[in-house]
């Protein structure tokens, strides 16, 4: 049990800065050198969505009125397993990972738990597939409780054997997908139970959140001291990707597409040159009538005949 100590209304942002604002002033300096460039431009668009979606969560979580520590874009590792957490959210009932998606078209989940996107593409209506971000934010739930767990000072260590670390964890950590789009329209009707409580569509996400904190006996609520250690322990474990996407890239999508574009222009060169080569070749005049002499096949093989057979029938071996 806590002693009540919660104060705290406002969203505290602990890290705000994103990989995808990288990611995305990296790209807009390429396209602006290199505006033809339609790799860039494709990559652009899609960081943009996500950059998009990202914001829109940082918009709904900042207009609330919980009291919340908020980290954006945290990597951690566990022995060689990695995870990328779009927002943890600390709250003084539950911990929070946010898995964004900011997809185009709408979004189905049927009775077995697949997701389905239907949009439409140069006027066709395309159903398909996708890869459920469910398992996605359980992935990363899955890496960080080993850092928890392997973290744990000895004597929470016993405590955790002796009370079961799987009822401690589940109900201090949760796991939700949100749909960013405006757009989009997310069907979950005949979703299986679990999978319809975490899934949600941006402008939802705080009402979640507050009817979660209404379900715990304030009695247990963690104090705001608390909330910040628990905030600042993913800062401790977070690993910061120094990358210069600027010339990643460069290298990946205009030194490297030149490249292929150059090797490309070569073959097709080379292949135009066989066909010309390929092409019937002339051998002078016909001596008898002055016609053209040309490469033909007969019966026992090429020969040198004229183009004027059957009016003329001079012939000569090659």
């Amino acid at each position: 049990m806590f002693f009540n100590n919660n104060h705290l209304k406002d969203t505290i942002f602990l890290k705000e800065s994103s990989d995808l604002k990288a990611k995305y002033e990296a790209l807009d300096r390429l396209i602006k050198e290199y505006p033809d460039n339609e790799e860039l431009k494709e990559e652009l668009f899609i960081v943009k969505k996500g950059l998009e979606g990202e914001n829109e969560i940082k918009y709904q979580l900042e207009k609330s009125n919980i009291g919340m520590y908020v980290l954006r874009d945290i990597n951690v590792e566990y022995k060689g397993l990695k995870s990328q957490i779009d927002y943890v959210v600390i709250t003084k009932a539950f911990c929070y990972f946010i898995e964004c998606k900011n997809l185009i078209g709408n979004i189905t989940v049927n009775e077995n738990g697949d997701f389905i996107r239907e949009f439409n593409f140069n006027g066709r209506k395309i159903r398909k597939g996708m890869y459920s971000p469910i398992r996605q934010v359980d992935a990363q739930l899955a890496v960080y409780r080993k850092i928890w767990q392997n973290n744990t000072p000895d004597f929470w260590t016993k405590i955790l054997k002796k009370y079961n670390s799987d009822n401690i964890w589940n109900n201090a950590y949760k796991g939700y997908v949100v749909a960013c789009n405006q757009e989009t329209i997310l069907n979950t009707k005949n979703a299986p139970l679990e999978i319809k409580n975490r899934v949600m569509r941006a402008d939802m996400l705080i009402s979640k959140l507050e009817d979660d904190i209404k379900k715990v006996d304030k009695d247990l609520y963690t104090t705001d001291d608390s909330m910040l250690k628990w905030a600042k322990r993913f800062l401790e474990v977070n690993v910061d990707n120094i990358i210069d996407y600027y010339s990643e890239y460069k290298d990946k999508l205009v030194i490297n597409q030149n490249q292929q574009n150059n090797i490309l222009n070569q073959k097709l060169n080379e292949e135009d040159i066989n066909r010309r080569e390929m092409k019937e070749p002339t051998f002078d005049v016909c001596p008898l009538c002055k016609g053209k002499l040309v490469q033909k096949n007969g019966k026992y093989g090429k020969f040198i005949g004229c183009e004027n057979y059957p009016n003329c029938k001079y012939t000569r071996n090659i």
